[in-house]
């Protein structure tokens, strides 16, 4: 494999990540409105941004995303051939509801979790899942690098069906978001160790920051969680 330069992650919090690759667009995924949420806002500029929707204010908001990137409706994209090329990138994406008993809306919304590939690594995002996949979901998430994880059980999926979903596709790197932290506003979703209790301990990698670089060929060979700190 060629030698490339580290694509820089950022996680903002919630769905929120940054991706910086050597060369290529600046992406951001799902920004949320920082005062419903909890975060600090985003001030990184993007040329690239991604929304599983475009009706959720915790998953949508590229309009607070500075350097007049170009904007991605994973949701419409899944509802019309499932495939879109933007700033030079290809997402695939595939529809998903809501969790059925979420308490702000009446009727799930639908979303759509979606993939794409900067600098050889392929990264995965599961959107705002609420329920197990189906089938032609959990395909959908095999053979990837990265994969953004729904971490926090309430308002998405159960932990259980999470679980099940990675012990099938096995993506080689588990980040995990949307769980609860010290300045999360949504206070019924679960702390990260509920989700860590499904690893070995030795599976398990901090990064203590709120950036990690990671180049294709430190991509690990089995599935390994890498627990990343939120910008603050």
């Amino acid at each position: 494999m060629d030698a490339r330069q580290p694509v820089k992650i950022v996680w903002y919090g919630h769905a929120a990540f940054g991706l910086r690759p050597d060369k290529g667009p600046r992406v951001v995924t799902d920004p949320y409105t920082p005062e419903g949420v909890g975060y600090a806002p985003i001030t990184d500029p993007a040329d690239l941004v991604l929304i599983s929707s475009d009706d959720d204010s915790a998953h949508c908001r590229a309009d607070l995303i500075s350097g007049s990137p170009e904007v991605v409706n994973c949701l419409k994209v899944a509802q019309s051939g499932g495939t879109q090329t933007a700033a030079g990138v290809e997402i695939t994406a595939i529809e998903a509801a809501e969790w059925d008993h979420h308490p702000d809306h009446a009727v799930p919304g639908q979303n759509g979790m979606y993939r794409f590939t900067l600098d050889g690594i392929k990264f995965a995002h599961m959107g705002d899942v609420g329920n197990p996949l189906t089938e032609a979901q959990q395909t959908f998430f095999e053979d990837v690098d990265v994969l953004f994880a729904l971490a926090g059980g309430y308002l998405t999926l159960e932990l259980p069906d999470l679980m099940q979903m990675i012990h099938r596709t096995r993506p080689k790197l588990v980040i995990p978001m949307h769980f609860r932290t010290l300045t999360y506003k949504p206070r019924n979703t679960k702390w990260i160790e509920s989700f860590l209790s499904h690893f070995k301990e030795d599976d398990i990698d901090f990064a203590f920051s709120s950036e990690v670089d990671l180049t294709a060929d430190a991509i690990p060979n089995q599935t390994r969680v890498l627990v990343m700190d939120y910008v603050r």
